[in-house]
Formats: structure tokens, C-alpha cells, sequence
């Protein structure tokens, strides 16, 4: 092989070399763009929920899935109807919902609405009891805007300029004193940090909590758990979590325990010794 033939193939394996590298980086591109447009539809979703605010509805975005560490909830509303747990989706093609079913194209996407039911059944797990039945289930297709249906298990489907109506149209269930008090619990329950240092494995954002913009004056925060106290919930701050005014300090029944399991174990180690005592000095003299 003469020099010429040696500088070919290493110009031959170079190119195939720059080739392969954008393959990979096409690759690498593709694989983001999904999440890249999800994020981009939760945004917009998320500044369409933003018009209920000033309409007595408090919003938390992009939340713990409580009892799934790693998972996380697109947006929890929480109003005059109820609360309502959102599912953002980003689907393409052609959606709808025919005789009770979700179908995307050929396809029906029964999975996609068993997910918004488990959704609504975890915050439901952590509502108050007298609450639990007022907790609804919401996809938003941000890709579908006129979209609006609801399947045969009661989950609503609607697009990024439905959403906002259908929300507003559920019957009112709550007062705003009772929706304050519930929008403080779940801010508590949804945004601190569920397992100890589960946050340095989370891909998930802390959670924003939005807030109606001027409250009505009534508006007062009654607490829904005995000895807790409804109060604003501190963003970063999860070690605060649950610490509200009426709960007892960690320990503070432990001091008389501990107090009678020391008198308890000198009273044990006492006639311990006095049992040493007499089998080595006084039993075996005791028969002579």
C-alpha cells in the first residue's frame, strides 16, 4: 500500500467517524425534543390555569405524587368545585372521546386515563375525609385547544381553551374559607420532601404554589387537622413541613420515661449485686 492508499483510508475512516458522531447527535436531538414540548405544554397550560386565580381558585404546579417519591403532578387546582388534579399531555394526531373511551388515531389510551385516576386517587389519600369525594380528575391535551369529552370513568378531557370553562362549570362545593384551609394542607403534603434525601435523586422541580391575587376579606384559614394551624407553606424548606403551632416537640413526653427506666435499671443492677455477694461469700459457708 503506497502513501496516497494510507492517507485515503484515514481519510475514509475520518469521515465515517464525523458520520457516526451525527448520528448520534441527530439522536441525541430527537430524544429531547419530546421532552422539550411537554415542558413547552405544561408552561402554556399552566398560564392558562392561571386566569381561574383571580376567580377563587389556588393553583400548585408541578407537585409531589404522593406515595411516588420519583413522580410528580402536573397541576393541582383547588376552588369553589373542588380540587381538581390536572394531567398535562403533549399528544399529536387525531384526538377524541367516542362513547366513553380516550382514543389517539387507531389507538384507545386507556392507560393515559387509569394514570389521571391514580393521580386523583393518591391526593385524594392525603385530603381530609370529608373532602376525599370533591377530588376530580382533568387531562389537558395542549395540542388538542378545542378538545372536550369525558370518559366512561368520569375523567374529564379537555383542550388549553376548554379547560379553563370546564373547570369554572363544576358546581360549587366548597367556600372560600374551607377551599384556603384545603390549599394550605395540600401545599404542606404535595411540596415537602417525602422521603429522607429523596431530593438529591429527583429530576423534578420544586413545587410552585400559586395563590388567588386578592382574596376575598373573609377568607380566613381554618386548621383541617386537629393541632395544626394553616399557615403559608415555605418554598426549599421541607424539614418545616408539619411543624405548625399546636404540635408538641419531639421528646417531650419521653423525660419521665427515660426517668423510670433509670430508676428501673439501678433497682435491677442493685440486686444483682447483692445475688454476687451472697453465692460467692455466704453460700458456700452457708451449711458449715
Amino acid at each position: 500500500m503506497g502513501a496516497g492508499d494510507g492517507k485515503a483510508e484515514q481519510s475514509r475512516l475520518a469521515a465515517e467517524r464525523v458520520a457516526r458522531l451525527k448520528r448520534q447527535l441527530d439522536e441525541a436531538e430527537g430524544a429531547t425534543k419530546p421532552w422539550d414540548a411537554e415542558a413547552v405544554s405544561e408552561k402554556m397550560v399552566a398560564e392558562k390555569l392561571g386566569e381561574l386565580v383571580p376567580r377563587g381558585w389556588y393553583v400548585l404546579h408541578d407537585v409531589h405524587w404522593p406515595g411516588r417519591p420519583k413522580a410528580n403532578l402536573d397541576h393541582v387546582l383547588v376552588g369553589p368545585g373542588g380540587v381538581v388534579v390536572v394531567d398535562c399531555k403533549n399528544w399529536t394526531g387525531e384526538v377524541r372521546v367516542l362513547s366513553g373511551v380516550l382514543w389517539q388515531g387507531r389507538y384507545a389510551r386507556t392507560q393515559a386515563v387509569e394514570g389521571a385516576l391514580a393521580q386523583c386517587a393518591a391526593v385524594s389519600s392525603v385530603v381530609s375525609p370529608p373532602y376525599r369525594r370533591l377530588v376530580r380528575p382533568l387531562i389537558c391535551m395542549a395540542a388538542q385547544p378545542d378538545l372536550f369529552g369525558v370518559t366512561a370513568s368520569d375523567v374529564a378531557v379537555a383542550g388549553t381553551q376548554r379547560v379553563v370553562g370546564a373547570i369554572e362549570a363544576l358546581p360549587q362545593v366548597l367556600d372560600q374559607r374551607t377551599v384556603a384551609g384545603l390549599y394550605a394542607q395540600l401545599g404542606q403534603d404535595l411540596t415537602h420532601e417525602q422521603e429522607p434525601g429523596i431530593m438529591a435523586f429527583r429530576h423534578v422541580r420544586p413545587g410552585t404554589m400559586v395563590p388567588p391575587a386578592a382574596p376575598p376579606t373573609n377568607a380566613g384559614t381554618p386548621a383541617l387537622r386537629t393541632g395544626s394551624s394553616v399557615r403559608p407553606v415555605a418554598r426549599g424548606n421541607s424539614s418545616a413541613a408539619g411543624a405548625g403551632e399546636g404540635y408538641r416537640p419531639a421528646g417531650h413526653r419521653a423525660a419521665p420515661k427515660a426517668r423510670r427506666h433509670g430508676t428501673g435499671g439501678a433497682g435491677r443492677l442493685a440486686l444483682l449485686a447483692a445475688f454476687v455477694i451472697f453465692a460467692v461469700y455466704i453460700l458456700p459457708y452457708w451449711g458449715q
